[in-house]
């Protein structure tokens, strides 16, 4: 099953397996990232486009607590049904993606 986080709640959900490192995978393209980014705290921030995840996979690892960002959520909700499909299960998307985080967070623009 894939959590649903909002951003106010992603720290607690990371929190529920402190042997997981917790990773942040941001699915979005690299202009969006230009436009509006997180500040890692207490995570690793790993950026891979949506589209080149598969290509990539090897660069994760299924032992890691990791929840998925895009701009709204539904990118990342479809790169979390991957990753489950693919023997990941400790994933979250976060509902809302960055756009919910700028409101979480006033020092992320909005786009």
């Amino acid at each position: 099953m894939i959590d649903q986080v909002r951003p106010a709640d992603l720290a607690a959900w990371f929190a529920q397996n402190a042997d997981a490192a917790p990773v942040l995978l941001d699915v979005r393209e690299p202009w969006e990232l230009q436009t509006a980014s997180v500040t890692p705290q207490g995570f690793t921030l790993v950026a891979i486009p949506m589209n080149e995840i598969p290509g990539r996979l090897a660069e994760l690892n299924d032992g890691q607590r990791i929840a998925c960002l895009c701009h709204h959520g539904a990118r990342s909700q479809r790169v979390a049904a991957f990753l489950n499909q693919n023997g990941f299960d400790q994933l979250a998307n976060v509902a809302g993606g960055i756009d919910a985080w700028s409101s979480h967070d006033p020092t992320v623009p909005r786009y």
